[in-house]
């Protein structure tokens, strides 16, 4: 059964994210609990905020599948809602039949290196 990963609203806030890390290559077969992808969201432009407005969440899966193919790459900013890859229950599953619904994932906050973003901001 092919399986599909959206971008998910993660704040009402949020219209979009960064891709920060791909954990996940082509081709991978994936258990319960692997790391997918790290996005930053970034809500500066729409909130007012007493802590920094970028948060990091890591996208990890729920159930055990196949990594076919991933549609974006690190850096890329994102609308909500956009396909960020194409999963399978199967290994050789055929690509060409539509997706039956989207794999189960948890989305974590998590902590950034505050370094890094101080020298990415300048």
């Amino acid at each position: 059964m092919l399986l599909t990963l959206t971008l998910p609203t993660i704040n009402e806030l949020m219209t979009c994210a960064v891709i920060e890390k791909i954990h996940a290559s082509p081709g991978s077969a994936l258990p319960a609990g692997a790391k997918l992808l790290d996005v930053a969201v970034d809500l500066s432009a729409v909130a007012a905020h007493d802590c920094p407005p970028i948060s990091l969440y890591r996208i990890v899966l729920r159930e055990r599948a196949w990594l076919r193919r991933v549609d974006v790459a690190r850096t890329d900013e994102v609308p909500a809602g956009t396909l960020l890859a194409l999963l399978s229950t199967e290994e050789t599953e055929p690509l060409d039949r539509p997706p039956t619904r989207e794999v189960r994932v948890t989305i974590a906050g998590i902590l950034a290196d505050a370094e890094r973003f101080a020298q990415d901001a300048s």
